[in-house]
């Protein structure tokens, strides 16, 4: 699995590279950066990636979109500042995500901004809908 390039449209700049594991019945809060663009990858199990646009300027704003992506969906998705994002594990199995953020963490200033996972202010069920 390729992962990431710098020729790929997704590219744009390399901060660093993480890796982020989420357990089932686990949500990872909703969050936003000011200042960097994530590329995130599922590289273990599968997981369910939701993103909420607030941007005030954006032509998709108050738009939602999820991702499945995964062993059976390895996609690379990049997700622009200022965008509320927020994953699950699926399954039966954690998800491991690789993320190539466009900046370096700052421990002394985080740029993350976050929200509880069931913020009313983002209209969006968490649960997994099966076909």
């Amino acid at each position: 699995m390729e992962m990431m390039r710098w020729d790929w449209e997704v590219f744009d700049k390399f901060g660093q590279a993480y890796v982020s594991i989420c357990y089932q019945g686990v949500i990872k809060a909703w969050h936003y950066h000011k200042l960097q663009n994530d590329r995130f990858t599922c590289v273990q199990g599968v997981a369910k990636l939701a993103l909420y646009d607030a941007r005030e300027d954006s032509a998709t704003k108050s738009m939602l979109n999820e991702f499945y992506i995964g062993n059976l969906n390895p996609i690379p998705v990049k997700i622009p500042f200022l965008v509320y994002h927020d994953f699950t594990a699926v399954g039966n199995e954690m998800a491991m995500i690789v993320n190539f953020p466009t900046e370096l963490y700052n421990y002394k200033e985080p740029d993350e901004y976050r929200l509880l996972y069931d913020d009313p202010s983002i209209p969006y069920e968490w649960e997994v809908k099966m076909g």
